[in-house]
């Protein structure tokens, strides 16, 4: 049995990192690395991957990341994916284990498993629908368009308002230098 694992908001200036762990059921077609799926293909399958799999979503919000570091934030939600489900085999799509025993890694494990490719659907719709939900708190900033990424126009707001409770203190990108730090 294999659980594949796959991370979302690794690099953005706001929200939460989201990792989840899946073990399917069955095989399921339409399953692709999530960033090349449409939107509306990416929620029809989260609502598949569901029904048709044991899953745990992990989610480590900014203030985490800040105080522990991107690293350690990977490191600690791996670890509550391998504690909380049972499987023989644990697949991580990238390059390394973040310190993780009994993690493989496999560079675009998002393109060639189903089971990663399922946990890439799921971290990505959860977290999307997270910021979609914190542009509701927070309408000044936008989150339901560029998700906290460091767009331009993600950037010119932040400029304007200011860094929201949401916002990654630690993430310092160089056109903002300047404004906020």
């Amino acid at each position: 049995m294999l659980c594949g694992i796959d991370e979302a908001g690794r690099g953005p200036l706001a929200g939460p990192l989201v990792v989840a762990g899946v073990v399917l059921k069955k095989s399921m077609e339409g399953l692709g690395d999530s960033k090349k799926l449409s939107p509306k293909k990416r929620e029809k399958l989260f609502g598949e991957i569901i029904q048709n799999s044991t899953y745990l979503i992990v989610c480590v919000d900014s203030t985490l990341i800040d105080e522990t570091g991107l690293s350690r934030s990977i490191n600690l939600a791996l670890k509550k994916i391998v504690e909380n489900i049972a499987a023989d085999e644990y697949i991580f799509d990238g390059n390394s284990t973040f310190n993780v025993s009994g993690i493989k890694t496999m560079v675009k494990a998002d393109t060639k498993i189903e089971e990663v490719m399922a946990a890439s659907i799921l971290a990505k719709v959860f977290r999307d629908h997270l910021m979609c939900d914190y542009a509701r708190l927070y309408p000044e900033y936008n989150f339901c368009r560029h998700k906290g990424y460091g767009t331009k126009e993600h950037i010119e707001r932040i400029k304007r308002y200011g860094l929201s409770p949401i916002h990654r203190e630690s993430f310092r990108p160089k056109a903002l230098l300047k404004t906020l730090f």
